[in-house]
């Protein structure tokens, strides 16, 4: 399969069917000593010891400009992002084992005896993950057994954070509830949303209104992430504070657009993404309208963190 092989090149670990692990920046920084990503400082996730995994990496709901992931018409073939939902799935416990293992043959090239920069501590920690970070690539909620798979992380001992873009708001209402739940936000608008998010379902955007109303029924902390690009969504405050008050989250993270991966094929470019010192004011205005005060800022993710909490919740 043409995109398996495109999936293989750029370091995906492939896991059965339908899943996937691949390490991200900061477990490659933490690893080496060099820095740890801001969810390791406001909500205590190591990052050396975070899987970073999406049992659907080819299946998706939308076709975001923004994303960095392989989507349909890339790179000259197409695929049907759904077809997941009309196949059988790999069971959990799989999956889990699977994507432990993928992730110590990512380790085998950091083994301290070879890598002068990896401790021997930290390399069997991270032999040994902790916090499952069901993201990556795709939409999880497409997976019809992923309610079962966050019990199987937990059962494992394992925190997880769930990223979703609310598109299937009739799986969030069944799942076991993860560690952190996450819905990213796309824009303020409907018009805007199509635009920026491209959906698959004529009902996109309804869904994802049913989502966000959805999140303040869980007990664990929620987060509403605005991924933002510049001269494309980063507009409006007010609209995404009206959206947001639906969800009534734990934390709003403003977060900017990354210049990476896929997205670079369809147009957008280092000028696209924000500086802090630029999400401040727009976050404030949304925090205004809120009730929530900004609580933290990573210079080096782009990123904001609003709550009425005082501090995050140190969830490990």
């Amino acid at each position: 399969m043409a995109v398996a092989s495109v999936l293989k090149k750029q370091k995906y670990q492939l896991v059965g069917r339908h899943s996937a692990v691949k390490r991200c920046h900061w477990f490659y920084r933490a690893l080496t000593g060099r820095g740890y990503c801001y969810k390791q400082k406001w909500y205590n996730i190591k990052s050396h010891r975070c899987l970073q995994m999406t049992p659907c990496a080819i299946f998706c709901t939308n076709r975001c400009l923004s994303c960095w992931r392989l989507e349909p018409g890339d790179l000259g073939f197409e695929w049907d992002q759904m077809a997941i939902l009309k196949e059988d799935v790999d069971e959990p416990e799989e999956i889990v084992d699977e994507c432990i293992k993928a992730q110590r043959r990512i380790l085998t090239g950091f083994n301290p005896v070879h890598h002068p920069l990896v401790s021997e501590k930290m390399w069997r920690e991270a032999l040994e993950p902790k916090h499952a970070a069901i993201s990556l690539a795709g939409e999880p909620t497409l997976y019809s057994k992923l309610g079962d798979l966050i019990e199987t992380f937990h059962k494992r001992g394992m925190t997880t954070f769930l990223v979703t873009n609310g598109a299937v708001p009739e799986r969030l209402a069944e799942i076991e509830e993860p560690t952190q739940l996450y819905l990213t936000l796309y824009a303020p608008s409907e018009g805007v949303y199509k635009q920026v998010c491209r959906p698959l379902l004529k009902d996109a955007w309804n869904r994802v209104i049913e989502s966000l109303a959805l999140l303040k029924s869980f007990s664990c902390p929620t987060v509403v992430r605005l991924t933002l690009v510049k001269g494309l969504n980063f507009m409006e405050p007010e609209g995404y504070a009206k959206l947001i008050e639906l969800a009534e989250p734990t934390y709003v993270e403003c977060k900017s657009y990354v210049s990476v991966g896929m997205s670079l094929r369809r147009g957008l470019r280092n000028g696209n993404m924000l500086k802090v010192d630029e999400l401040r004011p727009f976050a404030e205005k949304i925090g205004e309208k809120l009730g929530y005060n900004i609580i933290g800022e990573s210079v080096s993710s782009r990123v904001i963190l609003l709550s009425r909490l005082s501090k995050p919740i140190k969830v490990a």
